[in-house]
């Protein structure tokens, strides 16, 4: 199975399981989860800001507000939202009133829903919407040019380069309503490349929270110096824990699982300037908490300091949304 088949058919995997090297009791099975959660000092102030939920036009193992509720219970501090289909912030406004003491936000991806090219009306409309709840704007995802030139699939993909390799107009214009909002700038699924001609042009901008997706994943992989020359341009990387979760003996065996030794290379690259978001919901894998919990279980007993830890799962994700340093 190809990457493209694997994006498709994620949602509806069958249960994945942490298997080999895992760090405490195996995570369970989104659909195997209660709705009631005891208060857990391991994820006390914790902002997860990539997973997906229902509703979704992909099948998931929880909606957004049954997570909430369980983020809230369990001791998290914030949740933001992914749909690459649709906005989620407009929902996350509903959530709160549902859950006022929780922190919902939501993000908006530049995918094909919203037209052929990076929509910039759409931007400004998501960033208008009422509470100012969308924390995020995302480059295309699964209609990226990288992810369709990887894919080979018959359309070019939504483009955030012309074709000398200079940042589009429209891209340059939500690079610009992102700064004067002061929310954040993503990659999507840019390739490594795209994304450092990107950093380079928000860093001209003046976008202070510029945001590099899952650098430790499948066809988005950076290099070390490829992270450290990001963080020059005054990015933030995001590391996602969903790689430690997939192949042999899970449902999606087509692809390796990352290894231990990689995550951690990652993730002790720059603490400072990364953070890590599960990436999780998709049906058929861990609840997104169960999958943070054992994020930091893993990085406990592998000897991450603690203040690493806390800049990657809780202050860094935290400021990159709004939230005040506690």
């Amino acid at each position: 199975m190809d990457r493209r088949d694997f994006i498709r058919t994620l949602g509806v995997a069958g249960g994945a399981v942490l298997a080999g090297g895992a760090v405490g009791a195996p995570v369970l099975n989104g659909a195997e989860m209660s709705h009631e959660r005891a208060s857990d000092p391991l994820l006390a102030g914790v902002c997860d800001i990539h997973l997906h939920c229902l509703p979704d036009t992909r099948a998931r193992c929880i909606d957004e507000l049954a997570l909430a509720r369980e983020a809230k219970q369990a001791g998290y501090r914030a949740l933001m939202y992914k749909s690459n289909d649709w906005s989620c912030h407009d929902r996350a406004y509903l959530i709160r009133q549902a859950l006022p003491e929780f922190e919902v936000f939501g993000s908006l991806c530049m995918n094909r829903v919203h037209g052929d090219k990076v929509n910039v009306y759409a931007a400004e409309q998501a960033i208008k919407t009422s509470g100012s709840l969308c924390r995020c704007i995302w480059m295309p995802t699964l209609s990226a040019v990288w992810q369709h030139q990887c894919d080979k699939l018959p359309s070019a993909g939504i483009p955030v380069l012309d074709v000398q390799g200079k940042v589009l107009p429209e891209v340059i214009r939500v690079m610009e309503l992102c700064a004067e909002a002061g929310i954040i700038f993503a990659t999507g699924h840019s390739s490594p490349q795209e994304s450092l001609v990107l950093a380079r042009k928000a860093k001209e901008i003046g976008v202070k929270k510029f945001v590099v997706t899952h650098v430790n994943s499948l066809i988005w992989k950076m290099t070390r110096d490829q992270i450290l020359q990001a963080v020059d341009l005054g990015a933030f990387v995001e590391y996602c824990y969903l790689p430690r979760l997939w192949g042999p003996g899970t449902g999606n065996p087509q692809f390796e699982r990352q290894s231990r030794e990689e995550f951690l290379n990652y993730v002790q690259t720059i603490p400072e300037r990364s953070f890590i978001s599960t990436d999780l919901g998709q049906q058929g894998n861990p609840n997104p908490i169960d999958g943070m919990r054992t994020c930091i279980q893993e990085l406990r007993a592998s000897g991450i300091s603690q203040k690493n830890i806390d800049w990657m799962v809780r202050s860094n994700p935290a400021a990159l949304i709004g939230l005040k340093c506690k």
